[in-house]
């Protein structure tokens, strides 16, 4: 019975992050082969990142949920931590209860790119960084307005940058 429950809560953390499915798109869709501008070899991004940024963004693994490092500052725009590509406006920020940073709109159509990711049985987008390929999360259709998405981003994927704002 103990495995049940706690295979059962596992199922709905996971879930809390993986609904809906993308009829409209705001970021440029694109294979998964593709090349990025940013190319750099296993062992420099190893020696660049954090294990857990590696993890997540060279592996595409999901960092633990409400284990967010920003407090919601309304200024500023979030970075990737991999190569410092602009990516969310602070503003774009709202609470989900996923327990992951969640973004109803991007930057820039050119810094995010959207891949099908067919991991885990199931069929989702992918929200990869324009420049570098970093894996930074998923994006749902189940946001607040006025785009109704939800950029779904594990916060160790991002540098929150005070100094900027995309005024959105």
């Amino acid at each position: 019975m103990r495995y049940l429950f706690i295979f059962s809560a596992l199922l709905i953390s996971f879930q809390a992050c993986t609904q809906g499915s993308m009829s409209k798109q705001q970021a440029k869709t694109e294979s998964t082969e593709q090349s990025f501008p940013l190319q750099k070899s296993d062992e420099e991004w190893k020696a660049e990142l954090t294990p857990e940024q590696y993890n997540v963004l060279r592996k595409k693994g999901t960092e633990a949920r409400f284990t967010e490092i920003y407090n919601d500052p309304k200024d500023g725009i979030y970075r990737c931590s991999a190569c410092n590509t602009p990516l969310f406006d602070a503003k774009t920020k709202y609470n989900s209860g996923s327990g992951w940073p969640a973004f109803y709109d991007i930057v820039s159509p050119e810094n995010v790119v959207l891949a099908e990711d067919k991991s885990l049985g199931m069929v989702r987008n992918e929200v990869l960084c324009g420049k570098c390929g970093g894996h930074l999360g998923h994006v749902f259709e189940d946001g607040p307005k006025p785009t109704g998405l939800r950029y779904c981003i594990n916060s160790v994927c991002l540098d929150f940058d005070k100094s900027q704002s995309s005024d959105k």
